[in-house]
């Protein structure tokens, strides 16, 4: 069975309203040809030469108007920062059509664009996206939020997004809970308090951080579980829940990424989201 659900932007509203059932499933919501295209002289950001060293990917954030992780500046910086504009409100207008019953609850995080060539990056294991994970933020506890991710490929060159994606995150969670020692009474306190957190992380937090450490931790694992190759092309867009979907950026170029919260009051079937399954495995309360 795939973990696609195709759509394209005129799809009927019969396939529309099964929208986010599939996504809440753990299905990836793809669309073949997606509207956003990149204008005029923005081809020329097409090379990781704008990148900050320290950063691996740009960052733009709407709501400041703020732009990190580029060497732009003057004049280019102002024509990056539009087009991660565009980018950003393409993303949103593409939630309303596609997910209307989110856009009340939704929060819009960071646009980012990654020119940098996904494959062979030096990191550390925690930081290595090229390991199967579920995405869990250390210094950002989302509280319950699910991170609900849009993604476009832009490659010129024909260069396919390649990811793997492993298996449902109850048996993810199967796997490592048993391998996780709960919460130090207080740590969240402390972490908070020194200013490591931004806010102070909740149990849910807590289990989902221990999971994505453990997950890329585990070589053996890495290689042994079932997974599934998935090739996203030039002028492709995907929508997901990185919190829940177990995924791996193999591979790729190019490529803008928005991040919207939703609250568990947002969702369509809660009883499907990691905190109710985690929950439900822990036979506890986690927020």
């Amino acid at each position: 069975m795939s973990v696609l659900e195709t759509l394209t932007l005129d799809s009927g509203n019969e396939a529309l309203q099964t929208a986010a059932l599939a996504l809440e499933k753990g299905l990836v919501l793809y669309f073949p040809s997606s509207a956003f295209a990149l204008q005029g002289e923005e081809s020329a950001f097409l090379t990781p030469a704008i990148v900050d060293p320290r950063s691996k990917n740009i960052s733009f954030d709407l709501a400041t108007d703020g732009l990190r992780g580029t060497v732009c500046q003057g004049g280019q910086a102002d024509l990056l920062k539009s087009m991660l504009r565009r980018y950003a409100i393409f993303s949103h207008r593409l939630i309303e059509r596609v997910l209307p019953g989110y856009v009340p609850h939704l929060s819009q995080a960071r646009t980012s664009f990654r020119p940098v060539e996904a494959q062979g990056r030096a990191t550390s294991y925690r930081k290595d996206d090229t390991r199967l994970h579920v995405d869990a933020f250390p210094a950002n506890p989302v509280n319950g939020r699910r991170i609900l991710r849009v993604f476009t490929n832009v490659n010129r060159q024909g260069k396919p997004r390649v990811w793997r994606m492993g298996e449902p995150f109850a048996d993810v969670a199967e796997a490592f809970l048993p391998k996780i020692d709960a919460p130090i009474p207080g740590f969240a306190h402390l972490l908070y308090t020194l200013k490591i957190t931004k806010a102070r992380r909740s149990s849910y937090d807590h289990y989902m951080l221990k999971l994505h450490d453990a997950m890329k931790a585990d070589m053996d694992y890495q290689r042994r579980v079932k997974q599934e190759e998935v090739r996203f092309p030039p002028g492709s867009t995907w929508i997901v829940f990185t919190d829940q979907v177990s995924h791996a950026a193999m591979s790729g170029q190019h490529m803008f990424e928005q991040t919207f919260y939703l609250p568990p009051e947002g969702l369509q079937h809660p009883e499907l989201s990691p905190l109710k399954t985690l929950e439900r495995l822990l036979n506890r309360t986690l927020l």
